[in-house]
């Protein structure tokens, strides 16, 4: 999952889509946990992603996947937010590419001013989520809450958790069942690449020195025009990492037509690529592109799964009054 910086203004009504949830947690979570405790919680997260996300589409990603980041490292506990030397923010998959923390903190202000040390920083991000998708693909679905923050974040776990973008597909069906998420669920979460951007140090290997063979050759041809081959024995001066649009159709909307860019060979990372040419998946990557409504409400599904991994609830963790800092 990754960010972009397009800025498109849209208005989109949004459609609900309920979502049952299943939770060994105890106390678990909650749809309207915060209803007596502080009505406006989600909607005053709402007023600020529509006002960031209006300004800059990018944003919307980037909340998005934000939410995966810090859900797959710690469970859901806005460990991710964390400032420090040595925190989560960075690390190699999160220093310099992670966005979206100016609307975590705005809509926390303004939270802390109604409802003081009520609602978590983790409860944020992922109602965050929802309304970026919500925003810029038309998908809405319940958000049950009451996740509790944590107060460690290490810079070491996040290259230990999360997926890197050459991982096969059995790498990846790995990865996502160590969090407790099934094969259906990580193709599905895989269309979050529907929006964002990713730098071309993170597919250069598939350009340079032999282009992929998996890869369209126009969409190489065009890549390249973007992503200059790596420069030998380089200077220590700093090197231009360009960006690229992650889904080459509707780079800007979150919808399933990344699953028939992966049928075109236009996957950008190999993890992408990969959904199609892997025996284990091509069947799921085919029907999510044919069937983009059923895709939705399967993504809204997985969304909430992946909210509710290794959540803190009841008297664990604590509600940072700073989404930056342990109190």
């Amino acid at each position: 999952m990754a960010s972009n910086t397009r800025n498109i203004p849209v208005i989109l009504s949004c459609f609900i889509l309920f979502v049952s949830l299943t939770s060994a947690a105890n106390p678990p979570l909650k749809v309207g946990f915060y209803k007596y405790s502080c009505p406006p919680a989600e909607a005053i997260v709402r007023k600020y992603v529509n006002k960031f996300v209006s300004l800059n589409r990018g944003l919307g990603a980037g909340l998005v996947r934000l939410h995966f980041h810090d859900c797959f490292v710690r469970g859901c506990d806005a460990s991710v937010l964390l400032d420090g030397p040595n925190t989560e923010k960075q690390s190699i998959p999160n220093k310099g590419s992670l966005r979206g923390f100016e609307v975590i903190d705005a809509a926390k202000a303004e939270l802390e001013l109604r409802c003081p040390g009520i609602v978590s920083c983790a409860d944020i991000i992922a109602f965050a989520a929802r309304d970026s998708s919500c925003k810029l693909g038309n998908i809405n679905y319940d958000v049950p809450s009451g996740r509790r923050d944590g107060n460690v974040s290490l810079i070491n776990e996040p290259l230990l958790n999360l997926p890197a973008p050459f991982f096969n597909a059995t790498t990846l069906r790995d990865n996502f069942a160590r969090k407790g998420l099934s094969l259906d669920e990580m193709v599905t979460l895989s269309g979050a690449h529907s929006i964002g951007i990713s730098h071309c140090s993170s597919f250069a290997s598939r350009l340079y020195p032999t282009q992929d063979p998996t890869l369209d050759p126009s969409y190489a041809a065009f890549l390249k025009t973007i992503c200059p081959p790596p420069v030998a024995n380089a200077t220590a001066a700093p090197t231009v990492d360009p960006t690229v649009n992650l889904d080459s159709i509707t780079p800007t909307r979150l919808d399933s037509k990344y699953y028939v860019g992966l049928k075109a060979n236009r996957g950008l990372l190999t993890s992408d690529q990969v959904l199609l040419s892997s025996p284990m998946t091509a069947k799921k990557v085919v029907y999510n592109a044919k069937y983009g409504n059923v895709w939705a409400k399967k993504f809204a599904a997985a969304m909430v799964r992946m909210g509710n991994i290794e959540v803190l609830t009841g008297k664990q963790g604590e509600i940072r009054r700073n989404c930056r800092v342990v109190n």
